[in-house]
């Protein structure tokens, strides 16, 4: 009969490792990080890194040494799922637009990238968040340490307009007091089947007084010029200086030099 108290009478195996102990199973997998990420790379794998957590200044991560900058801000994308906040980010970031299929972006994901703005580097970390009710209380968390909110709509969308005053209300209970605020109404390249008015927009935008424009991530329309707004008014609150730097330098759309009559 087996005595579980006796001892077996097998040898246990030892490995002995200068400095640490490595268990049996482990002794295949890489010694250190930086073994890990040769093997990768030497698959073909990208580096993986871990995103800093909302309190964790950026600078203690990664960071490449030409990436030197004047003004460090970080920038939330806020909406409903479905208005383009992915597809935001990637046209100011690589400068493309994710055409094809739909898929809603799983709790929070971040890109930085530095743009100057009136001969001053801003470097702006870009936090894009996740619309659904159910990733609400992860993005709550990173409000407090948020110095900008970009927060859009679909034009195509008159719900996610409506939804735009629930935002609101999240923004004043959760963000900084002196945090900078835009809205944007992006989708404005779809034509007939725009269901907000750009005059809904801007009507709204002057009851809870933030600035206001209307975007395109598909064709580009001010993307970069709503990015650097969200950059002037970070300078500005570094170096409250020329208050004219903040003001609002959208391009206009298709429809607008449309209806512009001929110039006398």
């Amino acid at each position: 009969m087996w005595n579980p108290n006796a001892m077996d009478n097998r040898q246990l195996e030892k490995r002995v490792v200068v400095g640490r102990v490595r268990p049996t199973w482990a002794r295949n997998l890489p010694q250190t990080r930086e073994d890990e990420d040769k093997s990768d790379q030497e698959a073909g794998v990208m580096p993986h890194s871990e995103p800093p957590s909302p309190t964790e200044p950026w600078e203690q991560h990664q960071v490449k040494q030409e990436d030197k900058y004047d003004v460090f801000g970080k920038v939330m994308l806020l909406g409903d799922s479905g208005v383009g906040k992915t597809c935001m980010l990637v046209r100011f970031r690589d400068g493309t637009f994710l055409a094809g299929n739909y898929i809603s972006t799983v709790g929070i994901d971040f890109r930085n990238k530095v743009v100057t703005v009136d001969g001053i580097k801003v470097k702006l970390q870009i936090w894009d968040t996740a619309g659904q009710e159910r990733f609400r209380s992860v993005t709550h968390a990173y409000y407090r340490d948020a110095h900008a909110l970009l927060l859009l709509y679909d034009v195509t969308n008159k719900v996610s307009f409506d939804n735009i005053r629930a935002w609101l209300g999240e923004i004043r209970e959760y963000a900084q007091d002196d945090v900078v605020i835009m809205l944007l109404g992006n989708k404005s390249d779809s034509g007939l089947e725009r269901a907000v008015r750009r005059e809904e927009g801007q009507r709204l935008a002057r009851e809870y007084e933030v600035a206001f424009m209307e975007t395109s991530a598909k064709t580009g329309l001010n993307v970069e010029a709503a990015f650097a707004h969200v950059a002037r008014s970070l300078v500005a609150k570094a170096n409250p200086v020329d208050p004219s730097r903040l003001a609002v330098r959208a391009q206009p759309s298709q429809e607008q030099r449309s209806s512009c009559p001929p110039c006398s």
